[in-house]
């Protein structure tokens, strides 16, 4: 379904002459077809919805680090570009989950999994990762899980 209305939203771009917009969503058209083809070359089927939100944070993460990096080299043109893009990608992520929703998650998580201490972070993290694909940003959630694990 994403990959649909992203090649709708292609066109939809090429109408509206939206360089800006056409070029990021053919980057992202391009990084799906690679990941897929990564994918089918491991054996598994093409990407799922889910996969592809995980995929989206990944690229949007990747943006956030440049636009650091040009701020600090004082290239305000590239950074501008690059967030342009942030928020193009970010129009296709569902809603982000605030702190306590994330902290109320990660509750839960601790509880379904049963687990005890800090050697079964992965079960919650992995039990995070399959409710809340696209949702939460998970290199923060791990510090949260591992300070509600340890403490």
């Amino acid at each position: 379904m994403l990959r649909d209305d992203i090649n709708n939203a292609v066109k939809d771009a090429m109408r509206a002459k939206d360089e800006r917009k056409l070029s990021t969503l053919r980057m992202v058209n391009s990084t799906i077809k690679n990941a897929d083809i990564a994918a089918r070359g491991e054996g598994k089927p093409p990407l799922s919805d889910g996969d592809l939100l995980g995929l989206f944070q990944k690229m949007i993460k990747q943006r956030q680090e440049s636009v650091e990096l040009y701020d600090k080299g004082g290239r305000a043109e590239l950074a501008a570009q690059e967030r342009e893009e942030i928020a193009i990608i970010q129009g296709y992520l569902p809603k982000q989950m605030s702190d306590d929703d994330v902290k109320a998650a990660i509750s839960a998580a601790i509880a379904e999994t049963g687990a005890a201490g800090m050697k079964d972070m992965g079960k919650v993290i992995g039990a995070l990762r399959a409710k809340y694909a696209g949702q939460m940003d998970f290199g923060k959630a791990s510090g949260m899980v591992k300070a509600a694990l340890s403490g």
